[in-house]
């Protein structure tokens, strides 16, 4: 009883903490733009396909491998963790041992899976501190990032220690007591049988029975505040990613408003639907809430794998853009100014924004959307389109282009083409040619 006591005030904690996190990080989707959805069935699909067959991931085939594994284990190992709060809440033990032998097959697959994830994260250890792999730098990669990245798979590291001790010390309890252990544990077995038995073994497998569930609620209230967010996010953004083909850029609304007004005056003198009152809107992107929900949403579930970046032109030819630090730049800035937004309101200013205070113009027009960056993020994010949207409000507010950007404006404007001749002239150089056979 004193356990369940325990149990429950810890487990309530955890939630309280957890979900105060959650709910300041959510209320800052309210600041941002709407963002079309529809095409449920496909959108299954690709949730399917790129979240639980890990399809982009396997493009680096041996390590996205591991990772992939790594996440089919946790899967697996959630059926557990979910065994254990319902165990601390009710005082039971093995609750869900009434499922038989399916029971034994969740069992033995989350023993063999947390061997599997334990080695998989020494070798991701190694990569980060000893390998030092280059896709995990760049200027965007301060230290704390680093050691973020340290501290999550350090944790996930532990949590499989102590599911192994738990198994293992469960298992070598019951044999003490001459009774018989539920479910299937074909590593713990194995390590039960070089270790013996013991009196003392129930204590341990009550050691590592709250070291694991302890780990898991640190884990939870750690993630919300680290790149492993993405752990919970990924699977959100992947089904709400972006149907459309990669090449294909949003329209803006409110300029395809004005220019159905000029094909058709009428328009300006209809009254908006219910609902629909037009507002004074921002061209473009120019700080976090004039983008839309998923652009944030990719933000919070961005891994910091640096895939993108390593496959981008303009980076690899030295220029300044990185596509990770534009979306990683967007979650800073929300996080700099969600706050004063929801003491103030949509309306607050702290005299920054997102452009040129947190990505250079420099950055913004180096990218040639190529859509390289959005077709190998293994969940789907869309740096082109934000960085698409910046430009635009660059552009069409602020008039700031490249000259020869300016260059092509002004032709267009003053010839209705591109090119530096009247229209007029168009035709000349073909005055001469005969289209006689």
């Amino acid at each position: 009883m004193a356990k369940q006591i325990v149990f429950i005030i810890v487990l309530a904690i955890t939630l309280g903490v957890f979900f105060y996190t959650i709910s300041r990080i959510f209320k800052y989707f309210s600041f941002t733009r709407k963002y079309k959805l529809g095409n449920w069935g496909k959108r299954i699909g690709v949730l399917l396909k790129v979240a639980f067959f890990q399809s982009k991931i396997f493009r680096r085939p041996v390590i996205g491998l591991l990772h992939a594994l790594v996440f089919w284990g946790f899967c697996v190992i959630l059926i557990g963790s979910i065994e254990m709060v319902i165990d601390g809440v009710f005082g039971t033990e093995k609750v869900l041992s009434i499922l038989g032998v399916l029971y034994k097959v969740i069992t033995a697959s989350g023993d063999i899976f947390a061997l599997i994830i334990l080695i998989s994260i020494l070798l991701f250890l190694g990569r980060r501190l000893i390998l030092k792999v280059k896709r995990f730098e760049g200027i965007e990669m301060k230290p704390v990032n680093h050691w973020d990245a340290a501290l999550a798979l350090t944790l996930i590291l532990l949590l499989m220690v102590s599911l192994l001790g738990m198994n293992t010390f469960y298992i070598t309890s019951c044999e003490f007591e001459k009774v018989e252990h539920q479910g299937f544990f074909p590593v713990s077995s194995m390590i039960a049988g070089w270790i013996g038995v013991g009196e003392e073994d129930y204590s341990f497998y009550q050691l590592f029975w709250w070291t694991h569930i302890l780990l898991i609620f640190l884990f939870a209230n750690i993630l919300p505040y680290s790149k492993h967010f993405h752990i919970f996010m990924s699977l959100f953004n992947v089904f709400f990613c972006r149907l459309d083909p990669l090449g294909k850029l949003p329209n803006m609304e409110n300029v395809t408003r004005e220019v159905k007004m000029m094909l058709d005056p009428t328009l300006a003198y209809a009254e908006p639907p219910a609902g629909q009152e037009q507002v004074v809107e921002r061209f473009g992107v120019k700080d976090v809430e004039d983008g839309t929900w998923k652009n944030y949403l990719d933000s919070l579930s961005c891994t910091q794998c640096g895939r993108c970046t390593s496959v981008c032109p303009a980076n690899i030819t030295g220029k300044m853009l990185s596509p990770r630090k534009v979306i990683m730049n967007y979650r800073a800035r929300m996080k700099e100014k969600g706050p004063g937004m929801i003491k103030q309101g949509k309306t607050f200013e702290d005299k920054k924004a997102l452009v040129n205070d947190y990505v250079s113009t420099e950055e913004l027009w180096a990218c040639t959307t190529c859509n390289a960056c959005a077709k190998e993020c293994p969940l789907n994010i869309n740096q082109p389109e934000l960085i698409v949207g910046m430009r635009r409000y660059l552009v069409m507010e602020e008039g700031n282009a490249p000259a020869q950007l300016k260059a092509m404006f002004a032709n267009i404007e003053n010839n209705g083409a591109p090119w530096q001749f009247s229209p007029e002239d168009r035709l000349k150089w073909a005055e001469e040619i005969s289209l006689n056979g």
